[in-house]
């Protein structure tokens, strides 16, 4: 008896019509093909959400991040400061001036051990605590 496949041998199709014998053609599609239309009840039952948009994306122009700088650091860039032209040495206290330097809040991260005056937008609970201490003071 000959084999299938030596039987079909000049059939274009093999006996598969005209699609089936392609890919994934008998069974409606690859992974979620035909989500509107074989496989709409499929859709319907386990997910709802896939057509359609969700949420929405902020425009960059309204996205702002702080730039901040710890205490510590503030400690060990003082000379750097004083280079830039950000902060004056009056006396033995610096005036630094963080909102000219770019930088939004001051946070507590760290120790200082020198007095400085500090002039920053924002500043936390703990970095206003750690400058007090000091012997600086903090202008917003």
């Amino acid at each position: 008896m000959p084999s299938r496949t030596k039987k079909m041998r000049g059939s274009r199709t093999h006996g598969r019509g005209k699609k089936a014998g392609r890919g994934a053609g008998l069974i409606g599609g690859r992974g979620q093909a035909g989500l509107s239309k074989t496989g709409k009840m499929y859709m319907l039952k386990y997910d709802r959400d896939h057509f359609g948009r969700h949420g929405f994306k902020r425009p960059q122009c309204m996205v702002h991040a702080n730039c901040t700088i710890n205490v510590s650091e503030l400690a060990e860039q003082i000379e750097r400061f004083v280079s830039m032209g950000f902060a004056i040495k009056e006396g033995d206290m610096y005036n630094i001036n963080l909102t000219d330097a770019g930088i939004d809040k001051l946070l507590g991260n760290g120790n200082i051990d020198m007095p400085v005056r500090v002039t920053v937008s924002q500043i936390s609970a703990k970095a206003r605590e750690k400058i007090e201490a000091s012997g600086g003071s903090v202008a917003e």
